[in-house]
């Protein structure tokens, strides 16, 4: 299940539970919750199924203008995202984008260093609490 430049954490609970923790979380974090997409639904509403996957677009401009600065087209990666969804053995995941790897991918890693470390220990903790409880 090895994607480049995605974490994916196992979730100690379902769906539901998981993106519940993950908004508040994230929240309690000064980070706005921009959008909540459920595929899932989407899908439903056309007819065909889908195991639970939704979408949280979040972030706030003071973590992510820096980079926008840097290199503007990092735009079409930002605001944040994560994804919780569950697999087919019925096993809740979040997977969330390595920010170095997408400074990597705009041609900033190297003088974006300090900002997507600080992004990346964000995003760690945040994800650990919403998966396991703990940070």
């Amino acid at each position: 299940m090895a994607v480049e430049g995605l974490f994916s954490l196992r979730s100690s609970f379902g769906p539901k539970q998981t993106i519940d923790r993950l908004k508040a979380e994230l929240q309690a974090r000064g980070l706005t919750v921009f959008a909540e997409i459920d595929h899932a639904a989407g899908a439903a509403g056309v007819g065909l199924a889908l195991r639970p996957t939704v979408l949280l677009i979040f972030g706030n401009a003071k973590g992510g203008t820096p980079l926008m600065q840097a290199a503007q087209t990092i735009g079409i990666d930002l605001p944040l995202k994560a994804l919780v969804w569950q697999d087919d053995a019925d096993d809740t995941w979040l997977s969330y984008n390595d920010p170095a790897w997408l400074a990597e991918r705009h041609g900033v890693a190297e003088q974006m260093k300090a900002v997507t470390a600080n992004m990346s220990g964000m995003l760690s903790a945040v994800a650990k609490a919403a998966t396991s409880g703990g940070a």
